[in-house]
């Protein structure tokens, strides 16, 4: 069963009905330690952007952009399309791990029958993927994580950061550049289980027309892949305590921001 935290967010800008694009949000309203909160149309979230409808693409050109990050890989990025333009919007494409581990995983999870859908995600192995994949892209992307702290601080908010689903690699470079604004890990993970309202979940995309494809057992092997859930956010915490020792010294030593670089980042970002 998914986990459920409450929400410590201030109200923030009305959330949109989208039509074409999943998990939209807006950062803003979010508590920091210190009193301070993430200000309101400054950073935003959501899965892709390659199926925006018009109305979509209209709503997202007038929140002022200045960059949107898709951390989706090729292989997403084959699957779902490219983003809409947005005019006057940079799109920064920084591909993230991804929990699939690759085409190869999703064509098995698109394409497999039951029995292979078993023999990959049963008895705990969907969620190990997914647990394991947060505390790799904490360890293995201090460089894309700091690259986009920096862009942030410097240059480019209005942000939007998104992947597919806007719950993994999004979530966790949401979550990253949270830390760094000083907000708590309990807001940070209320905000992360956010992903799992029905409204916002990626759509399943299996290709077999089997009367199986989508059956209760198939469901669930896959939901461990398509949910957030804490255990996923606390290994990628874990990861850092055990790695730098606290949120700290991985902000300094494993991302290499300096003091100057993250006031700079709060000035921009928080209220």
């Amino acid at each position: 069963m998914t986990q459920q935290s409450p929400s410590t967010r201030s109200e923030s800008m009305p959330e949109p009905e989208l039509t074409g694009v999943r998990n939209f949000r807006d950062v803003g309203g979010l508590p920091t330690a210190d009193g301070r909160r993430v200000r309101a149309g400054q950073l935003f979230r959501s899965g892709h952007l390659a199926h925006a409808t018009e109305a979509d693409t209209g709503f997202l050109s007038g929140l002022g952009l200045h960059t949107v990050f898709d951390f989706r890989n090729s292989a997403d990025r084959a699957l779902d399309g490219l983003d809409v333009e947005l005019p006057g919007v940079r799109n920064v494409n920084i591909p993230l791990s991804d929990p699939a581990d690759g085409a190869g995983f999703w064509k098995m999870v698109r394409e497999g029958d039951l029995p292979q859908l078993r023999s990959l995600l049963g008895d705990g192995k969907a969620a190990l993927r997914m647990t394991t994949s947060y505390r790799e892209m904490i360890t293995g992307r201090t460089t894309e994580h700091s690259r986009v702290l920096r862009s942030l601080a410097e240059e480019s908010v209005p942000a939007l950061m998104h992947c597919a689903a806007g719950k993994d690699r999004a979530g966790l470079s949401v979550a990253v550049t949270l830390l760094a604004l000083g907000v708590d890990r309990e807001a940070i993970e209320a905000d992360y289980l956010e992903s799992n309202a029905q409204h916002r979940r990626y759509r399943i995309r299996r290709a077999s027309d089997s009367p199986d494809a989508l059956s209760p057992e198939v469901m669930e092997l896959l939901s461990p892949l398509f949910e957030a859930r804490a255990e996923y956010l606390a290994a990628a915490f874990e990861t850092i305590d055990a790695t730098w020792g606290g949120t700290e010294r991985y902000l300094t030593d494993g991302l290499r921001l300096t003091p100057e670089l993250r006031d700079r980042l709060r000035g921009r970002l928080l209220d």
